[in-house]
C-alpha cells in the first residue's frame, strides 16, 4: 500500500505494526472503550458478549496494542492470540461480520484516529472480520 503526500509524492508505505508508536496506548484503549459502547446498544451483537464487559474492553485494547506494534501484554497474559479459536464458539456470519465491522469503523471515528492510521487498521478489521466467519447466516 502506498499513501500520497499533499504534494502527489510517494509517501513511504505504512506497516500496521508501526501504529503504536505513532498513537500510543491510550489511542488502543481508546478504541476498545468505543467499540464496546456500540456493542451495549447492538441488538444483534451484544448477546454474544458476556453482561460484564471490562474483560472485553481489557483484552481488546491489549490485543491490539500488541498487534499493533506495542507490548506483548496480552499473550503475556493470555498466551497466542488464536483469533479463530477464540471466535469458534459464535456463529459468525455475514450480518456478524458486517455489525462488528460498522462497530469497529465507528469506534475508530470515536476515538479520533487519524489519517492514515484509520486506512490501516479499517482494513485489518475488514480482513480480519472476513477471516473469523464461521457461518454462510
Amino acid at each position: 500500500m502506498s499513501l500520497e503526500t499533499t504534494h502527489g509524492e510517494s509517501a513511504a508505505p505504512l506497516h500496521p505494526h508501526s501504529l503504536y508508536g505513532r498513537l500510543g496506548a491510550e489511542a488502543f484503549w481508546r478504541i476498545a472503550r468505543a467499540f464496546y459502547g456500540r456493542i451495549e446498544r447492538d441488538t444483534l451483537l451484544r448477546p454474544i458478549f458476556p453482561a460484564d464487559l471490562e474483560e472485553p474492553i481489557r483484552n481488546q485494547a491489549e490485543f491490539l496494542i500488541q498487534y499493533f506494534g506495542g507490548p506483548t501484554t496480552y499473550s503475556e497474559r493470555k498466551g497466542h492470540p488464536r483469533l479463530r479459536m477464540r471466535h469458534a464458539p459464535y456463529s459468525i456470519g455475514f450480518a456478524e461480520r458486517n455489525a462488528w465491522v460498522a462497530a469497529m469503523e465507528g469506534a475508530l471515528e470515536d476515538a479520533a484516529i487519524p489519517e492514515p492510521d484509520r486506512t490501516v487498521m479499517r482494513q485489518y478489521f475488514a480482513h480480519t472480520a472476513t477471516f473469523l466467519m464461521n457461518s454462510e447466516s
